[in-house]
């Protein structure tokens, strides 16, 4: 059966783009508007979250509550220690998780929460610093709060102007600038993140080390310096690695021979059936610790445009060897 076209579904389709567009003119209006407003209260919000022995503790209602959770766990995982409790559990107990090292984001674009106001006074007592991230200076949520941080929107992204959207968006960023001020302050690096994000592609590279993707034992092919061409060979086709070692009797690296090599002799018709691995080995070979991350065997790999690397201990002894196939299987490149 097919489908017939009606004339009013051309129609809604431009509507449909014209909403979109007009959507993110007003919530790209709303989030450049922040520029101009943003000022102390934030500077000392930085401040006093840097001297927190405790916790961001962000609180709010309806989407502003999906907003604080999205903050509070964006605050975690860039080195702020941050929780999400929710204003209507907080008075049924859940208030039991503000200590007096904390501090509270509150986030209403209304700063008029019914919910958020039955629990201000509790947090009065309990002394700690409220921070209120409201659209409303003259709100219940701001003029009780020690801080009060505009996050106000000139209207809604929704035709009726009545659906949080420009809001929260408005919201969202000002959370996101928050955690990057803090994150710097702090000097968070790529490593401090890939240690809260350790099953994340980050992750995998950052903490991955040289000894967890490693061939190992007999898997890391190596022969001695007076191996025939033969028995180079072989140890080459049985271990898979496309290049082997050639070690002294203490293990320790005089070269390596690769497919490369191999290549490269052929081509110049030299009859390899006489040689020793000591002569057409490649001397001082490219090795890496294997206290050393995976990614720098990666970026080593390809800086010297070579598909393996042998591995030394710390008395520079060879205890392993890996390929980029090795690294590709452990999702490092």
């Amino acid at each position: 059966m097919t489908a017939h076209a009606h004339p009013g579904d051309a129609s809604r389709a431009d509507r449909a783009l014209a909403l979109a567009r007009e959507t993110f003119d007003i919530e790209s209006a709303a989030v450049l508007g922040l520029k101009d407003r943003v000022g102390e209260a934030f500077a000392r919000t930085v401040e006093l979250v840097l001297g927190l022995q405790g916790r961001v503790v962000v609180m709010g209602m309806g989407k502003s509550g999906h907003v604080g959770r999205k903050i509070a766990a964006t605050l975690a995982s860039t080195g702020t220690p941050a929780m999400f409790v929710h204003p209507g559990e907080a008075s049924h107990g859940d208030l039991g998780m503000v200590t007096q090292t904390d501090l509270v984001l509150m986030i209403s674009n209304s700063g008029e929460s019914q919910e958020m106001a039955a629990i201000l006074p509790v947090l009065k007592r309990l002394g700690v610093p409220l921070v209120a991230m409201t659209g409303n200076g003259s709100s219940t949520m701001a003029q009780h709060a020690d801080l009060w941080i505009d996050s106000a929107v000139a209207k809604e992204a929704c035709p009726l102007n009545l659906a949080p959207t420009a809001s929260t968006t408005a919201q969202l960023a000002m959370g996101d600038a928050l955690a990057v001020a803090l994150l710097d302050a702090r000097g968070f690096r790529a490593e401090d993140f890939a240690r809260s994000h350790p099953g994340g592609a980050l992750g995998r590279k950052l903490l991955t080390l040289v000894s967890d993707v490693m061939r190992i034992g007999d898997a890391v092919p190596k022969v001695a310096p007076t191996a025939t061409f033969s028995e180079l060979m072989r140890e080459m086709s049985a271990k898979g690695l496309g290049a082997t070692s050639v070690v002294d009797v203490q293990g320790q690296v005089l070269g390596i021979f690769t497919d490369g090599d191999l290549r490269r002799w052929v081509e110049q018709g030299v009859d390899l059936r006489a040689k020793t691995a000591q002569e057409v080995m490649h001397a001082s070979p490219c090795t890496i610790s294997i206290h050393a991350l995976a990614v720098d065997a990666a970026d080593l790999m390809e800086a010297r445009r070579i598909t393996s690397v042998l591995v030394l201990d710390d008395t520079g002894t060879l205890c392993g060897a890996l390929n980029s196939n090795d690294l590709m299987r452990a999702k490092v490149i």
